[in-house]
């Protein structure tokens, strides 16, 4: 049941008169006629008005309508967006808060691209979305503009693929499609990736303990180089022990590790690449 398309009556029933006595008939929804155990799902409860929430109070708590009670093995589910993602939600009653199991759902790259591959998403965006896993769900932005989430991406997937059936699908087209789908510097970045022809860039884990794997080309191995520095900028390479940064450092040619370090000598130092630095810097200056 979708909370937000309800009136307080499709869940607690209408009343009919049976003797002298008003009976309320719920939803045939809610209690079907064989009294066989199902799921039933609450959609969108936070969004849902004062006078919806409570009415599914007795769903979600007892599992009951009034003098009903749900066929034994029913269980009920809620779902709903967080205040955080400023989605018009309306606060939950603590009272409801605390008779109930909260669950926090999150964002898992792997499973996605997974579910991605069996339900033939593109082979550009699974590509992309291997090689930045973050963009596959940006924070929500405060102004209503376009933002990357996996539904986004998906339907950015299926858009593509119509267009380009069509055979309507150009350089225009598709940044004008990603640019209204996904966010913006994601957008920029996979049509850059799709038009250069990169697309079949590993993800950066793979060329950091393998340095004999960066592309030959120059788009894309720049490219990788970005995509690294951003990674040192934001305090995210630490994952990596300090032999296999210097390692790698060392593999790349010295115009190349002079790029990656330019600007950037106090975290590559945090990361324990003084040593590649010096030689760096012997390297390019001759002293």
């Amino acid at each position: 049941m979708l909370g937000t398309q309800i009136a307080p009556e499709d869940v607690s029933g209408v009343p009919r008169i049976v003797g002298e006595r008003s009976v309320f008939c719920p939803p045939r929804i809610l209690l079907p006629e064989v009294p066989a155990p199902f799921c039933l799902f609450l959609d969108e409860l936070p969004a849902c008005s004062p006078d919806i929430q409570k009415a599914f109070y007795a769903l979600l708590l007892e599992r009951r309508l009034g003098e009903h009670a749900l066929p034994v093995g029913t269980w009920v589910v809620a779902a709903g967006n967080r205040s955080t993602d400023r989605a018009l939600v309306r606060q939950i009653s603590s009272a409801l808060i605390n008779r109930v199991f909260v669950i926090n759902v999150r964002v898992d790259v792997k499973e996605w691209l997974a579910w991605a591959h069996r339900n033939k998403v593109r082979g550009d965006v699974q590509s992309f979305i291997s090689f930045m896993p973050e963009a596959l769900m940006r924070p929500v932005p405060p102004e209503p503009v376009p933002f990357s989430t996996p539904r986004a991406w998906a339907a950015l997937s299926e858009a593509l693929t119509l267009a380009e059936t069509a055979g309507l699908l150009d350089d225009p087209i598709r940044r004008a499609l990603a640019f209204g789908r996904v966010s913006a510097e994601d957008a920029a970045i996979y049509c850059a990736m799709a038009e250069e022809s990169i697309a079949g860039l590993l993800p950066l884990a793979e060329y950091i303990q393998n340095p004999d794997k960066l592309p030959t080309e120059d788009t894309a191995r720049w490219f990788v180089f970005c995509r690294i520095r951003n990674l040192v900028q934001r305090g995210e390479m630490s994952r990596y022990p300090q032999e296999q940064i210097h390692r790698f450092l060392m593999a790349v040619p010295t115009e190349h590790r002079f790029a990656l370090m330019v600007d950037l000598p106090k975290e590559w130092g945090n990361l324990g690449a003084a040593e590649a630095f010096r030689a760096t810097l012997r390297e390019v200056t001759g002293i």
